[in-house]
Parts: C-alpha cells; structure tokens; sequence
C-alpha cells in the first residue's frame, strides 16, 4: 500500500473582504503551494473545501517530491474542523501528516516556527480542528504576524490587512512558509525547525 498523502491546510476567512488579512497568511501559503504545482484548488466533493492533489517540490534526483492535498476551508477560521477531518478521513490521512499552516501573534513577524502539538494559544482555527481531529498531534507551521501596536484589539490586528509597504516583506513570509511545508515533508520535522528556528 502507498504511503498516505500529506493533508496541508491553510487557515483563513472566505471571501474578498478577508483575503488580505493577517489571519489568512495561512491560506496565502496553500495558494502559494498550489502555484508552484501549476494548479489551483477547486471546490472538493468531501465537504466545505477547496483543495488540489500535488507533488511538493522535487525530491532528490529530479523525482517528484511527496503527494499532498492542499486545502483551505470554505468555511470561516473558527469553524474549521469539519472541512479538515472530512479531507483526513477522505483521504485517509493520519493525524501526524496534517500540516496546518496558520497565523502566530506571538511570534515576531516574519519569522517561521514549527511544531507537532501543543497548545491553541487561543487560537479559535486550531481548537476547532483540534477538537473535530480528537488530536492536538498534527503539525503546524507558524508564520509570525507581531503583537498589534499599543492597546489595538488583538482580533481587530489579525482581520486587518497587511500594509501595502509590508508587501515584500508579506511576500517573503508567505515564500518562506511554502518552502517550510515542502521542507517538512521532504525532510522531516527536526531538519526544518534547524532551518528555519536559526534565522
């Protein structure tokens, strides 16, 4: 039997109003993905997601790097449980090969961080696919937005947009988070927290 497939899900908000969100640098990643495979996601007849089977990159040789699912949910961020499992038990992918690629307020911004498990640091997105996954085990990639300036209302910092001068910076951020899931499924876990925790 062939390995499972990687499940790499990009959190965010649907529609226009929230595409620029800090919230949705996540989705951004998955996008971002989907580019590089030469794809785009399309609704998936699973549940309330769009999603895309790819290759992650090219593995050593010149083969085809990993099978993954990118996905992002149709639904809004705190409801995003139920796209997630649905697309694991699709295609029967264990809790360890979900990757969930998210925001961190705690986190400075820029910077990419990893890990398997953990807490949700209050973050609505992970509870909800924590809670319908029955796991805390999966992996995350962790793109670093900051703090919000002064007394600013942490929900109103992560649904504003990034600002228009932050646009290479933003850019880079989401280069970085992409090459971190390709990195993670071609390498491992250990290997790509040595990348990308040293910067």
């Amino acid at each position: 039997m062939s390995e499972a497939p990687w499940l790499v899900v990009g959190l965010g908000n649907p529609g226009s109003r929230y595409a620029g969100n800090r919230h949705n640098v996540g989705a951004m990643v998955v996008e971002e993905l989907a580019r590089q495979a030469g794809t785009s996601l399309r609704q998936h007849k699973a549940g309330r997601a769009w999603a895309a089977e790819v290759r992650l990159g090219t593995a050593p040789g010149g083969l085809p790097g990993p099978r993954a699912v990118l996905a992002r949910p149709m639904t809004y961020m705190n409801v995003s449980g139920g796209p997630v499992s649905g697309l694991a038990t699709f295609y029967k992918v264990p809790t360890e090969r979900v990757v969930v690629v998210h925001d961190e307020l705690d986190i400075e911004p820029g910077q990419v961080r990893l890990k398997r498990g953990g807490g949700e640091g209050g973050h609505n997105g992970l509870r909800s696919i924590s809670q319908s996954l029955g796991s805390k085990d999966y992996l995350r990639v962790r793109l670093g937005i900051g703090r919000p300036p002064g007394r600013q209302d942490p929900a109103d910092w992560v649904l504003s947009d990034f600002p228009a001068r932050d646009r290479v910076e933003t850019e880079l951020l989401v280069g970085d988070g992409a090459d971190a899931v390709v990195d993670l499924a071609q390498l491992g876990l250990e290997a790509t927290q040595q990348r990308f925790h040293a910067r």
